[in-house]
């Protein structure tokens, strides 16, 4: 009994002595499957809407509350921000920049870095290839 790929699909496996898979021979009968109702995630008695997770009640619910007025949402937190002051403030680019303070690891000698750094150096590099290429050129004539 070895197991192959429906020949409809190609997704779902059969056995060899089956035509079709389950779900092709379903679609190919014209029977739907209904897909499962999914229920608002708050109340969970009412269908939730197509592509959130709460019904229209819960979602009415829940709007109302978002839009109450500044005066019941200050008397709920109890504070009251003075905004005064804010045009008073630095700006973020008049602010100093951190600048950490790095030690020199002296385990590491500093020549090995230097030779690293001469080797990798992008305007050495550039300056080769411009070399090479104006060597290649008077070659060439």
């Amino acid at each position: 009994m070895n197991l192959v790929k429906c020949p409809r699909c190609d997704l779902n496996y059969i056995r060899e002595d089956e035509k079709y898979c389950k779900v092709c021979l379903r679609e190919m009968k014209g029977e739907n499957t209904e897909d499962e109702v999914e229920l608002c995630s708050i109340c969970n008695e009412a269908p939730a809407l197509p592509g959130r997770d709460v019904c229209l009640f819960c979602l009415k619910e829940m709007n109302k509350s978002n839009s109450t007025p500044e005066s019941d949402t200050e008397e709920e937190h109890g504070e009251n921000v003075d905004t005064s002051n804010i045009g008073d403030m630095d700006s973020v680019s008049g602010m100093d920049e951190i600048i950490p303070e790095v030690e020199d690891d002296e385990d590491i000698p500093s020549q090995e870095f230097g030779e690293i750094e001469e080797e990798l150096s992008l305007e050495d590099v550039r300056e080769d290839e411009e070399r090479e290429a104006e060597e290649e050129e008077s070659e060439d004539e």
